[in-house]
C-alpha cells in the first residue's frame, strides 16, 4: 500500500461514519484490502487499478459514500478510526 497520509485517514474515517457501527469493521477491512490489491496491481501493470485506484487508502475509500467528519473526535469517531487503523495493521496476504 502507498504511504498513509492524514487525508487518507480522513477519507477512510468519513466512509466508515457513513455506515452503521456494526458494518464499520468489515468496511475498514475491505478498504484496506482494496488499497493493498490496487498497489500490487499498480506495481505489476504500471498503472492504477481500474476500480480501486493507485494503491492509496484515499483512492480505495473514495469509492464509498461519505459522512461529514465531526468537528472533534468524539467516542464514535475514535472507535471508527481505531477500526480503520486495526484494518491497516491486518494482513490480507498481499
Amino acid at each position: 500500500m502507498r504511504p498513509i497520509l492524514p487525508g487518507c485517514l480522513d477519507r477512510g474515517l468519513s466512509a466508515l461514519l457513513a455506515v452503521p457501527p456494526g458494518a464499520r469493521a468489515g468496511l475498514a477491512a475491505r478498504i484496506a484490502f482494496e488499497a493493498r490489491a490496487a498497489d500490487a496491481w499498480r506495481k505489476r501493470h504500471g498503472r492504477a487499478h481500474p476500480l480501486w485506484g493507485d494503491g492509496s487508502l484515499m483512492a480505495a475509500a473514495l469509492r464509498y459514500p461519505r459522512a461529514p467528519l465531526p468537528p472533534s473526535l468524539g467516542p464514535e469517531a475514535r472507535a471508527a478510526l481505531r477500526q480503520l487503523l486495526d484494518a491497516l495493521d491486518g494482513d490480507f496476504g498481499l
